[in-house]
């Protein structure tokens, strides 16, 4: 009996593991999350926001506090940091920290958490770039209406590199 309970155990944890980088979930949340930045927040072309936004979006940030819906979050876009050409951000997700996790409901896939690390860089207008914070991010993506759609987001630990 306890051959069979250890054997049931390492099944259910292999089922719900983080999935491989060649699988096609991880393929596709990747795919969606240079969407989120090489697209939007890199080159501030918010388009893909419109898609890739659950309504209810919730943002939790450690330095700049909670958005509370997909208006709030593409407005604060908008109107800050894609609002002028003299400040440009850019993100870089650090190779290899990447993970995903499936989520099931009674068999049936409904979502995934996403985690990673990622750098930001600043370029005043006119000056080089420089090497800003490095966080952590977990993305809540669910699939509504068959899309996948991120409907939680927190963002924390940023720090300067060398802190």
């Amino acid at each position: 009996m306890k051959k069979i309970t250890l054997l049931f155990l390492f099944l259910s944890c292999a089922l719900f593991a983080q999935v491989t980088e060649d699988s096609e979930l991880y393929k596709t949340l990747k795919a969606k999350d240079s969407l989120l930045f090489k697209v939007s927040f890199n080159t501030c072309d918010l388009s893909p926001l419109e898609t890739l936004l659950a309504d209810d979006l919730e943002f939790y940030h450690d330095k700049s506090g909670i958005t509370n819906s997909k208006k709030q979050f593409i407005d604060i876009m908008k109107n800050g940091l894609c609002k002028s050409d003299e400040f440009v951000s850019r993100r870089v997700l650090i190779e290899g920290s990447l993970e995903v996790f499936p989520l099931y409901n009674n068999g049936k896939l409904y979502g995934a958490i996403q985690k990673g690390v990622h750098q930001f860089f600043e370029k005043p207008k006119g000056r080089p770039e420089n090497t800003g914070s490095i966080a952590k991010f977990t993305h809540l993506w669910l699939l509504i209406d068959g899309q996948w759609k991120i409907s939680r987001v927190l963002s924390y630990d940023h720090k300067l590199p060398d802190q």
